[in-house]
């Protein structure tokens, strides 16, 4: 359920996205676009949408290798940015599938080639 704090996890999942925000802002300079492309004005922090908790999650209880998240709704373009940037810095490979196709994130990249 949104906004559902109840899990015995939940304040270090929700600390470790808000440090992985940071870091994603860190690295693209604050200035990385939800498209990927360059803007001028500062990235906000978007929020909590599920991929990026059950990314934090998967991070927090795995040692290694790849993250798998399921979702019934389509990517959106900063947490797909995010996902991208975020497979760099951790160098881990997350498998997003959402409600029109699949997307790998490894490396800074993802295997839709940002046509999604």
């Amino acid at each position: 359920m949104a906004d559902d704090h109840s899990h015995p996890q939940a304040k270090r999942i929700y600390e470790l996205v808000i440090k992985l925000e940071h870091m994603v802002k860190e690295k693209t300079g604050g200035t990385a676009g939800t498209d990927g492309h360059s803007k001028k004005a500062p990235v906000p922090l978007i929020g909590f949408h599920s991929e990026k908790l059950a990314v934090a999650f998967g991070m927090l209880n795995t040692d290694g290798g790849e993250i798998v998240v399921i979702k019934n709704l389509r990517v959106c373009g900063d947490c797909h940015s995010f996902l991208k940037t975020v497979s760099a810095i951790a160098n881990r490979a997350f498998l997003v599938r959402d409600a029109s196709r699949f997307h790998r994130f490894e490396g800074g990249a993802c295997s839709c080639k940002d046509y999604w």
